[in-house]
């Protein structure tokens, strides 16, 4: 069993709430996202284990059974080509849980006409393989868990 821990502050929403038909439609896997606090901050490593995709906008930690989680730091973000994102860490990487990956500004994202909104996602899994689920209305911080994944 694989606990998946927030990567940021925020108010939690469901898949179905994100304003992006790919994550909106589950396409890319199941999971939850997270409106996060209008304030610089860092992305967390929802898991332990290895950092084997490190985007400015997005990334994937995959654990010790092999389950990936992507993050992906707001919606359509890739078009800001990494303005407004500074990268703390590096492809290939060990990360522990907590661990700094991604630092940015929800405000500054959200000035440049782009959706802050930040999904997590259970990469090539089923809805049903996912446990205690947090998908909406929950204020959290970063590390409280957001679902486990069996």
């Amino acid at each position: 069993m694989t606990t998946v821990t927030s990567p940021l502050a925020g108010r939690v929403i469901g898949l179905g709430e994100v304003p992006d038909p790919v994550f909106s439609g589950a396409m890319v896997g199941p999971g939850t996202a997270v409106d996060p606090l209008r304030e610089p901050c860092q992305a967390l490593a929802p898991v332990d284990g290895l950092l084997v995709s490190l985007h400015a906008h997005a990334f994937v930690v995959v654990d010790a059974e092999g389950h990936g989680v992507l993050v992906h730091l707001g919606i359509d973000t890739v078009q800001l080509g990494g303005t407004g994102f500074e990268l703390l860490a590096a492809k290939g990487d060990s990360v522990l849980r907590g661990d700094p990956l991604v630092r940015w500004d929800p405000t500054a994202v959200e000035a440049a006409g782009k959706s802050p909104v930040s999904p997590v996602v259970a990469l090539e899994a089923t809805r049903d393989a996912l446990a205690d689920l947090v998908d909406g209305g929950v204020e959290l911080r970063s590390g409280d868990v957001l679902f486990t994944w069996n």
